[in-house]
């Protein structure tokens, strides 16, 4: 292709000018998330020769659907692209391989070829966005981000172009922990799978998000995905099928495109990419190494509490974790006191003391096929804000102690006009205020989990 780009696999984009030129978070082989997932579509030959010509590839983040381990060899002689993530940890990760790598400085535009070029934006959260010029021509990819502060400063930039592309995660909202059981044992149904099953259209939301951004053009993202795990494939029930993200899908501004394209800069035109489904067989656990039985070896408990005990923060909102492998409990006990909140993962011994040892738990959360049951008084949005973001801030932010928290925030923080920092300072008071003041059993609770979707 002369001038222009294709979308294919989960959230990949491949940038050509005279030739391929960057590839975006290209997951092409392998089972992320301990063998959970696996792709909805196959990554056609031509795209796959493409990627592994391009001289850049950029990962946003270390999630395994963005950062595949499996495909890494494809595109090894490839200068890695990264965003400016405090903690460095995947740049450190890629520099100890011997590989090449680039960190784009914060909104700041890197030419890559005569008629590409890009812009990085890192936020907190350990994500990160990609805005791609392409001879005129702008890709937006926020993948899984969602904003920290950055959405006035993109939407600007959208504003400088005649013709610009809205790549985002799209969904139910099964990219995320919803593996929730009650304390009888009982799986909670999730509100992704409520929302599917409702009926209630992806379409109109996807609609609502292209034109608040001003792009002129969307196509689903970030969500091209299946499950074939024997103990995670009950999740498919909340997860989007291809064609779902387009029904009800009604505006006058932006143009709808299906998610696997080639578009053509030049001429303004685009053509079906039509890879084949997986269809993925479904595998037991013990293919991944998972036995369910096995229990912790003694080491290996005390390893666990360690991880935990070293995230200074979890003590400040939960008295303890516990932890049951092979049908027995280890209990860490965060603080001493009257019990006001705890939380049980049931999680199969191998797959738990990978995440603990490569420091990869959040990855386990999303796998889904880990149990989880909340004790006592939970805010209604369940493992958010006080855990899971934590987890990964500590894993990838390396920020644990109380001290580099404070450091983490305050480095992110110094990226922003002050403008954004109010901003960002009321959207998160108003979304805090709305948790405390609605009922999680109201309807208006309802329609607000209905309409987010969380990574």
């Amino acid at each position: 292709m002369e001038l222009g780009f294709d979308t294919i696999g989960n959230a990949t984009l491949i940038a050509y000018d005279r030739g391929p030129i960057l590839a975006t978070d290209p997951w092409i082989d392998g089972s992320p998330y301990f063998g959970s997932w696996v792709l909805a579509h196959e990554v056609p030959a031509e795209q796959r020769e493409a990627i592994a010509r391009c001289p850049f590839v950029w990962i946003s983040h270390g999630h395994p659907d963005h950062l595949d381990g499996d495909s890494l060899n494809l595109f090894k002689d490839a200068t890695i692209l990264l965003p400016d993530h405090r903690g460095s940890r995947i740049r450190d990760g890629f520099v100890e391989q011997g590989r090449t790598v680039k960190v784009l400085p914060d909104r700041e535009w890197t030419q890559l070829s005569p008629n590409i070029r890009v812009l990085s934006i890192a936020d907190y959260n350990q994500d990160a966005l990609l805005l791609v010029d392409v001879g005129g021509t702008l890709l937006v990819d926020l993948n899984d981000a969602s904003d920290h502060g950055w959405e006035s400063f993109v939407k600007k930039t959208i504003r400088e172009f005649r013709r610009s592309f809205l790549l985002r995660l799209t969904g139910y909202g099964d990219t995320d922990m919803i593996n929730f059981h009650d304390e009888q044992g009982r799986r909670i149904t999730p509100p992704a799978q409520l929302r599917k099953a409702s009926g209630l259209p992806l379409g109109p939301r996807i609609a609502h998000i292209a034109e608040s951004f001003g792009v002129t053009h969307t196509l689903p993202f970030s969500a091209m995905h299946r499950y074939q795990r024997a103990d995670s494939v009950w999740a498919s029930e909340s997860a989007a099928d291809v064609d779902d993200h387009a029904i009800g899908f009604k505006s006058t501004q932006v143009e709808m495109l299906p998610p696997y394209i080639r578009f053509d800069c030049n001429k303004g035109t685009f053509e079906t990419i039509d890879p084949e489904a997986t269809n993925p067989k479904i595998l037991p656990p013990e293919a991944f190494g998972d036995n369910w039985s096995e229990q912790l070896e003694r080491a290996e408990s005390e390893q666990l509490e360690a991880y935990f005990r070293r995230m200074e923060h979890l003590p400040r909102c939960f008295d303890f974790l516990n932890f049951r492998v092979g049908g027995k409990d280890h209990r860490i006990e965060l603080r001493t006191g009257k019990f006001r909140r705890g939380v049980t993962f049931e999680a199969p011994r191998h797959s738990l003391m990978t995440a603990v040892r490569y420091e990869i738990f959040d990855d386990l959360l999303i796998g889904n096929f880990m149990k989880t049951t909340l004790h006592g008084s939970w805010p209604a949005s369940d493992l958010h804000p006080d855990f899971t973001p934590y987890v990964r801030y500590a894993d990838n932010g390396r920020a644990r102690t109380l001290d580099e928290l404070k450091a983490y925030f305050a480095a992110y923080r110094q990226r922003l006009t002050p403008l954004e920092r109010l901003r960002l300072s009321a959207k998160k008071s108003s979304t805090d205020l709305f948790r405390t003041l609605v009922p999680r059993e109201s309807l208006a609770w309802k329609v607000a989990r209905r309409l987010t979707v969380r990574r």
